[in-house]
């Protein structure tokens, strides 16, 4: 699905504020504990909690991995000031050359309230659009969770209803809403700029 560009560990995304890089094994503490923040792991449905070490050791090797593959791009959020310390993850997973993707994120809650989740999930939707031949991007959030709800909105993602969704670390499944982002619904660039992509 993703290019060779996109299959390196040193592919970087810039955003006015944010580097998006590949997720690295210097990031498991931080992970760690932004994850494993209840105000953090109980507004998504895939943050097990509690969240351990092993859990981001894990999250770090499987995300790097289906980078290298191209079969999806998870990347750690970083600010510019402070490049090697992540502050967030977005990715985008299970989808084919020309098929639907489904996108996931989350902010350490230090960061909240500042719009970089959606100056972040704004560029990287745009790269996804540019580099691949998705047509659709799906996605859920929990009812409770405003702020994601608001992402979704701001970045042009239409309701498509209501469903469940499988969480293991809650017990079973949960309610979610459902979202869709149809290639073309929108303009292709979210901002002035289009998203800068190195790989040097």
């Amino acid at each position: 699905m993703f290019p060779e560009i996109a299959r390196d560990d040193i592919f970087r995304l810039e955003t006015p504020r944010l580097w998006l890089r590949w997720p690295r094994a210097a990031d498991q503490g931080s992970i760690c504990r932004l994850a494993g923040d209840p105000e953090v792991a109980l507004r998504t449905a895939r943050i097990p909690h509690p969240y351990e070490a092993y859990h981001a050791e894990s999250f770090i090797l499987s995300a790097r991995a289906e980078n290298a593959s191209g079969a999806g791009l998870t990347l750690a959020l970083t600010q510019k000031r402070q490049a090697d310390e992540a502050i967030g993850v977005i990715g985008v997973h299970g989808a084919n050359a020309r098929g639907t993707g489904m996108i996931g994120f989350w902010l350490g809650r230090p960061y909240w309230g500042r719009g970089l989740m959606s100056e972040a999930a704004g560029a990287f939707i745009d790269m996804v659009f540019g580099m691949t031949g998705l047509e659709r991007i799906v996605s859920s959030a929990l009812p409770s969770n405003a702020a994601s709800l608001r992402v979704h909105e701001k970045l042009g993602f239409t309701r498509a209803g209501q469903g469940k969704f499988p969480a293991p670390a809650r017990g079973g499944e949960v309610d979610v809403e459902l979202f869709d982002l149809r290639r073309g619904a929108i303009p292709t660039s979210f901002g002035a700029k289009r998203p800068k992509l190195q790989a040097t």
